[in-house]
């Protein structure tokens, strides 16, 4: 019962009707939403505070660290070779990548050479894996904004992308698949084949894909203008790959630092200029129609020939001379048991992973474990963005910009 505009409370409501008058509870409609870390939108263990008024995000702030697993100092404590493992738990939708480029720091401060087929196939394998990860950052971000169907064309192109690499490894997520010299197991006789015909059905898978979404007009309504980050925005946060270049940033470390036969490969660089949710799409969208062509001219210059360095330093012996020798039993155990020396130094090797600019920093003080190592992942710089994006922007948009940048925990929380 009211009277007076006063509220009757009982007993146990007394105090609080003495400290805060009821009127004030409506002066005021923000509310502080956690969103996370355990929440599907967040595309992992992500948590982000915000303010909201309304719908509308007014302050945010950003927390990682959930899933911290101590990657680098792993990498302090486990043997050149053992690490090997680990780098397929960064980004787990590229795996490949990161065993490459991981493989290639080690080999710089050894001046261990990799034989050219086996340079071929690692960069097949790059590609397949940047491929990948596009399918799976475009299409889960489509989900998210309710365009299930497209996802699911996407999803059915990655399945068989992973048996062409179980075929490779015998593993479809993380791969483990490079050696420090080398690779696993060479690809098998007609591999090369069978991947150049998915690239070619792909290629028109995707172009489904594009008529499927890309002038959708919901699509547009839901992406343009949506989590804008300029290019001098992108400069100051240390923005690189798909989302720079989707900022107006003309750079990719395949083509200004080539590694690899890359300088050999013709191919295109996608840039656009509102970095918006809809120019993110519309980079990953064409960087896999780049990587399919990239594919099949490594495909068309694979040759048979060895996989593995003749370096004694990194070599696994043969099964055949472990079986039947004393001295390659003696390397075999060593190998495996205490690993193998790397002479003082330091390295810093970087590749264009499907993010962004992944590196690998080795402090060797010689042994068969690193010193130091630091790992540079293009997560931890574009997930501190989110927060600059996100405010005054609608929490259905902030879903949206945080999809296109595509955060990967495990690479965040190293």
């Amino acid at each position: 019962m009211q009277k007076n505009n006063q509220f009757n409370l009982g007993p146990a409501e007394q105090h609080y009707h003495i400290e805060h008058d009821p009127d004030d509870l409506w002066s005021d409609s923000r509310v502080i939403v956690n969103v996370g870390p355990t929440h599907p939108a967040m595309h992992g263990a992500l948590r982000m505070v915000a303010k909201m008024n309304g719908e509308t995000i007014e302050k945010s702030y950003c927390e990682f660290g959930f899933t911290h697993r101590a990657k680098e100092k792993l990498g302090e404590n486990r043997t050149y070779h053992q690490f090997v493992v680990y780098t397929d738990r960064l980004n787990y939708c590229s795996a490949l990548l990161n065993n490459v480029t991981y493989a290639m720091s080690v080999e710089r401060l050894l001046g261990v050479q990799v034989p050219e087929r086996a340079t071929w196939i690692r960069m097949i394998c790059a590609e397949l894996a940047r491929i990948i990860d596009h399918f799976i950052c475009i299409g889960i971000s489509a989900v998210d904004l309710g365009a299930f169907s497209f996802f699911l064309y996407g999803f059915h192109q990655r399945e068989e992308a992973y048996t062409l690499i179980e075929r490779l490894c015998g593993a479809r997520l993380t791969t483990s698949y490079t050696r420090i010299g080398g690779l696993m197991y060479d690809a098998p006789e007609g591999w090369e084949k069978d991947v150049k015909s998915w690239t070619e059905r792909t290629l028109k898978v995707l172009t489904e894909m594009d008529n499927l979404l890309t002038g959708n007009k919901i699509w547009h309504q839901r992406t343009k203008g949506v989590g804008v980050f300029n290019k001098e925005d992108c400069l100051k946060y240390s923005f690189t790959g798909p989302s720079a270049r989707a900022a107006g940033i003309d750079f990719d470390l395949r083509r200004d630092q080539p590694m690899m036969f890359y300088k050999d490969i013709e191919f295109d660089v996608p840039v656009a200029q509102n970095g918006d949710v809809f120019d993110r799409y519309l980079v990953r969208l064409e960087e896999i129609k780049q990587s399919l062509a990239i594919i099949r001219q490594c495909c068309d210059r694979l040759k048979p020939g060895p996989i593995w360095s003749e370096d004694k330093r990194v070599r696994i012996p043969e099964k055949e001379l472990v079986h039947n020798s004393m001295e390659g039993l003696i390397h075999h155990f060593k190998f495996f048991m205490t690993g193998f020396d790397v002479p003082q130094g330091e390295a810093y090797t970087t590749m264009e992973a499907a993010n962004g600019e992944l590196g690998f920093y080795i402090v060797s003080k010689g042994g068969p474990k690193a010193h130091r190592m630091r790992i540079r992942g293009p997560s931890v710089y574009h997930f501190q963005a989110l927060s600059p994006m996100a405010e005054g922007e609608k929490l259905a948009d902030m879903v949206a910009t945080l999809g296109s940048i595509n955060v990967i925990a495990g690479e965040l929380d190293r």
